[in-house]
């Protein structure tokens, strides 16, 4: 198997295993969770409560689902067209998560909305110090912080190990 090749299965791996774990939880949140009390996992650390969000991160331009979804788009195209160009496992991984994180909410806007796009996303995992958030947030989150840490370890290595 090439290293492109390689790149993307991981990628693409990635990817499904987000999605797949996102819709479930979505799902499960859904049925479990709507119309009831918050449920204390961790009293006074971590709750499972059932909300939506028609907006982005900290339900920040909740009149305008339509952009956040657009930018969903745009980000997984430009995953799938450098999908077979990661230079490391962990950026392919990286960006796998990314990439199912980001359709795993998009997924969301496309079937709980009037329009196009224009729905809400469930949210369901409550921190009580953090706006209340999804597994797909996560994976997007734990995404990028992997993408940098790739890259930083790509540049250094690009400069021969120094600082």
């Amino acid at each position: 198997m090439t290293p492109g090749r390689r790149s993307a299965a991981w990628l693409y791996g990635a990817a499904a295993g987000a999605y797949l774990v996102d819709r479930a939880s979505k799902i499960w949140a859904d049925a479990a969770l709507a119309g009831r009390p918050p449920v204390e996992v961790i009293p006074g650390v971590l709750s499972l409560t059932h909300t939506t969000n028609s907006g982005g991160a900290f339900g920040l331009g909740r009149s305008a689902p339509w952009l956040f979804g657009t930018a969903t788009v745009a980000v997984a195209l430009v995953v799938v067209a450098v999908s077979f160009r990661a230079r490391s496992r962990t950026a392919a991984v990286a960006l796998g998560l990314i990439l199912g994180g980001g359709l795993g909410n998009l997924t969301d806007r496309a079937l709980n909305g009037d329009g196009f796009l224009s729905g809400h996303v469930t949210d369901f995992i409550d921190l009580h110090v953090w706006p209340v958030f999804n597994l797909a947030d996560s994976a997007i989150v734990l995404g990028a912080v992997l993408l940098t840490i790739a890259t930083a370890a790509e540049e250094r290595s690009r400069r021969g190990g120094g600082t």
